[in-house]
């Protein structure tokens, strides 16, 4: 397979290069050449894909790609114009096309599975909020290809993670000490790892998949306490896990998602979150690996390289120390 990978450097767009170089395939990457590098092997295009002539040029650059590609990943996260650009100038020059979306494209607090309504979106914006953005740039893919395969990840989790939500959780552990941990200890958490989603991905592209797939484990393949309990042991710091009920957290001021990364409350306007019926995922090949794995394999990742820069289109992950100072008071230790 020729494989075109629109990002290729961070998260994603780096577990799917990877894959695929796993598994013998031709691998092209085009980016900026800002934030990361790609493994040896890969052959590089350079280009800043909100200019349309920049990104033109590099596709059509001798060597670029010669007769194409099999399939392409795009992994774009902003505005919906840049997708819809990237698709038409590889019409008739790509098989496939795959695009990275998110469960954010649902209608909040609707979501049950891929039936569920959606948000408006529009494929010719620049700006927005973040759903409205993810469900423009599915509409500029399918304008182009109608087979597109739109991969709607929902938490994804593993090494390389840029968004700072399991890092924090490592850092914070590993510094030992007593840790807020939120809610109800089994409280169902719902992930995917960056490279289960990379594995599917890429699979479903060479199997014809097409069309809206919730890409996540089924709830409950991990709990609030699977992950925190993992992150204390991989860390081997002693850490102490704290639980503290919904009602303490909230009269603490205490941020469900972006303070306590990876968990929101079981009721009120989260209800449903993080339970959502993934059964085509599964059977479409998704297979999901134990979170401790995924805990200690980004452990080790943080260790060896470090936790890479605070991302400017995302929210600041943690608990601020003020407030654990506060919630741990009401713990005496």
């Amino acid at each position: 397979m020729r494989l075109l990978v629109l990002g290729g450097t961070r998260f994603v767009g780096r577990a799917v290069v990877r894959e695929a170089l796993e598994r013998g395939w031709e691998v092209t990457a085009l980016h900026r050449g800002r934030t990361g590098s790609t493994p040896a092997g890969v052959r590089v295009l350079r280009a800043d894909r909100t200019d349309v002539a920049d990104l033109a040029a590099a596709l059509s650059a001798p060597g670029a790609g010669g007769a194409g590609w099999d399939a392409v990943v795009d992994t774009w996260s902003g505005a919906p114009r840049a997708v819809g650009d990237a698709a038409r100038l590889l019409a008739g020059r790509a098989g496939r096309y795959a695009y990275v979306s998110s469960s954010s494209v649902y209608a909040w607090g609707r979501h049950v599975d891929e039936g569920s309504p959606l948000v408006e979106g529009d494929p010719r914006a620049l700006e927005g909020d973040y759903p409205a953005l993810k469900r423009g740039a599915e509409l500029a893919a399918l304008a182009v290809f109608e087979d597109a395969l739109l991969a709607r990840a929902g938490l994804i989790l593993g090494p390389h993670e840029d968004v700072g939500r399991l890092p924090w959780w490592l850092l914070r552990t590993a510094r030992g000490g007593r840790v807020v941990a939120p809610g109800r200890p089994g409280r169902p958490l719902q992930h995917v790892d960056v490279r289960d989603l990379a594995a599917w991905l890429l699979s479903g592209l060479a199997g014809g998949l097409s069309g809206a797939v919730d890409v996540a484990g089924p709830s409950g393949h991990a709990s609030t306490a699977d992950l925190l309990g993992a992150c204390a042991r991989v860390t081997g710091a002693g850490a102490e896990l704290v639980w503290f009920d919904e009602d303490e957290l909230a009269a603490a001021g205490a941020e469900p998602w972006t303070h306590l990364p990876c968990w929101v409350p079981e009721h009120g306007e989260f209800a449903g979150f993080l339970e959502a019926d993934t059964r085509l995922a599964a059977r479409t090949g998704l297979v999901c690996r134990p979170v401790a794995e995924t805990v200690a394999d980004t452990w080790e990742w943080v260790r060896r390289e470090g936790v890479p820069p605070q991302r400017p289109d995302r929210s600041v992950h943690g608990l601020p120390p003020e407030v654990e100072r506060r919630l741990l008071s009401l713990r005496p230790g």
